[in-house]
């Protein structure tokens, strides 16, 4: 007899909905998996054969082959055990065979008939939906994940035996409901913490408020890190679209908790500068989702970023330009999305208190080791990055102060009013804030006062810079203006936006 029964895999950041073709016949004992299934998959025979039998039923000695349609992607998702056993089971005639043809179905099964959670469940809900399948079979685990999905009933089982008694008629099972929202958690890392760093947390502020990316040179102990922790803290909040997708990349990285649902903070990704080129960009036999990625719609920080290898950090480039990566393997090109801020951090040198007067240490750094140094970051990459600051030691009287420095609350209020300007002004064009403005959106909406440009013309000649930095301190200026609640971009915006890209006098050309 055949059946048909539907269950899903991943394919880079979206779900893709795979028909489970059994068909069981009178033959030599056998059983066959076809259609490009990868090891774990084609293992599911043995777990599901087991599954079935320790549930409680008996199938006969009969020859069944399982096709995984379509037949040209590999599936690589455990989750298709109970696809499997359930398209199985109406082969057999053990269910009827037309229950089936409305329902999904994600589960990795036990031994024992235990249903266990996937990962990837959220973008596999949301492919169904668009299939027109109305009802979802999932694990305990994954219930809060697929009830992000609206318009569809989602069942949990705990058991391969709920299925089949429901199914059959013997038992009821009630469609999950989603939890009451929860509340955005509190703020774990607040600018209130810092104290001191007035012109450190001003840039943060205009790169959180346009997206840009930024650079910060400084001594060790001047508070590097601890400022760049604190960028999320004033991004404005997600909104559910971008949750969603959010929550997609790390459903399918395996990174949601054990029975977590929606992702409700924006990312903040620190990989070690150990990290290898694959593991930062993405990829695999089977692509999965990289450190840019993991990081999208938050912040990426590069903490002692000269240290990464020189690999590493060029392929950032792309992905920094074009907000999204593309993987090209064998058997598919993938795209991942990767619109993030990137927030590097560095010592001045190879000691680290080059230029450091006011902490009395000396650097031991001959000319060269700095040049050395320095120059492990390619002038194309430092193009990329909006703002470079340097990051002083901080003073005892700051350290010592007892006045509450101003909240991460505080910062962001101004933050999200100046997106909403961008929001408003940018939106025809697909995009959302200043950092993503290519040169033609930038000539359309960008407008400088006289004084502006000749301050423009001025810094363009003197420092020989390309038109990419010319771009991108309109961008700043922008920003600026709109923290200031401009209509256009003034000198004073200009003056501070060349500031904010020559602060710490590395070279980007």
């Amino acid at each position: 007899m055949f059946a048909r029964s539907f269950g899903g895999t991943t394919l880079g950041v979206d779900g893709l909905i795979i028909a489970v073709e059994v068909d069981s016949a009178a033959g030599l004992p056998a059983f066959d998996i076809v259609g490009l299934p990868d090891t774990s998959v084609r293992e599911s025979k043995e777990r599901v054969r087991t599954a079935i039998r320790n549930a409680g039923i008996q199938l006969r000695q009969e020859k069944v082959t399982i096709n995984l349609a379509p037949a040209g992607i590999r599936k690589d998702s455990p989750g298709l055990d109970l696809p499997i056993a359930m398209g199985l089971l109406a082969a057999y005639g053990v269910l009827p065979v037309d229950c089936l043809q409305k329902s999904f179905f994600a589960a990795e099964l036990s031994l024992e008939g235990e249903c266990r959670p996937v990962r990837g469940i959220l973008p596999m809900v949301i492919a169904a939906r668009k299939e027109g399948l109305t009802s979802v079979f999932v694990a305990r685990g994954n219930a809060n994940e697929a009830l992000l999905v609206e318009g569809i009933q989602v069942y949990i089982l705990d058991h391969l035996r709920q299925a089949v008694a429901f199914f059959n008629g013997q038992e009821a099972l009630q469609p999950a409901v989603p939890d009451e929202g929860e509340e955005d958690s509190p703020l774990l890392e607040d600018f209130a913490d810092v104290q001191g760093q007035f012109q450190a947390k001003r840039a943060l502020e205009i790169a959180a408020a346009g997206g840009h990316n930024l650079l910060m040179v400084g001594v060790p102990g001047s508070g590097k890190t601890m400022l760049a922790r604190r960028l999320s803290s004033i991004l404005p909040r997600l909104t559910r679209e971008e949750a969603l997708e959010v929550t997609k990349i790390y459903s399918i990285a395996g990174l949601l908790p054990q029975g977590g649902g929606l992702v409700r903070q924006r990312p903040f990704r620190s990989p070690h500068h150990t990290t290898s080129m694959v593991a930062m960009i993405g990829g695999g036999s089977v692509p999965r989702p990289g450190e840019v990625t993991l990081a999208h719609h938050g912040v990426l920080f590069l903490d002692e970023l000269p240290e990464f290898s020189k690999a590493t950090l060029e392929v950032l480039r792309q992905p920094l330009e074009d907000r999204a990566v593309t993987i090209s393997r064998v058997h598919a090109s993938l795209t991942f999305p990767s619109s993030m801020i990137l927030v590097c951090a560095m010592n001045p040198c190879p000691c680290g208190y080059y230029g450091d007067e006011e902490g009395g240490r000396t650097c031991e750094c001959s000319p060269g080791e700095i040049r050395r140094y320095t120059r492990r970051i390619s002038g194309p990459l430092l193009d990329r990055i909006d703002i470079h600051i340097r990051v002083p030691r901080v003073k005892y009287q700051e350290l010592s102060s007892t006045k509450k420095a101003e909240s991460s609350a505080s910062i962001r209020s101004r933050v999200e009013a100046a997106r909403a300007k961008q929001t408003a002004r940018l939106h025809s064009y697909g995009i959302f804030c200043n950092a993503q403005m290519n040169h033609a959106i930038l000539k359309r909406t960008c407008f400088l006062t006289q004084d502006a440009q000749q301050l423009l013309e001025m810094a363009f000649r003197r420092m020989n810079l390309s038109a990419r930095s010319y771009d991108r301190i309109i961008k700043v200026g922008r920003t600026i203006a709109d923290l200031d609640d401009a209509k256009n971009i003034e000198a004073k915006h200009i003056a501070e936006a060349v500031q904010l890209r020559n602060d710490v006098g590395l070279s980007v050309e």
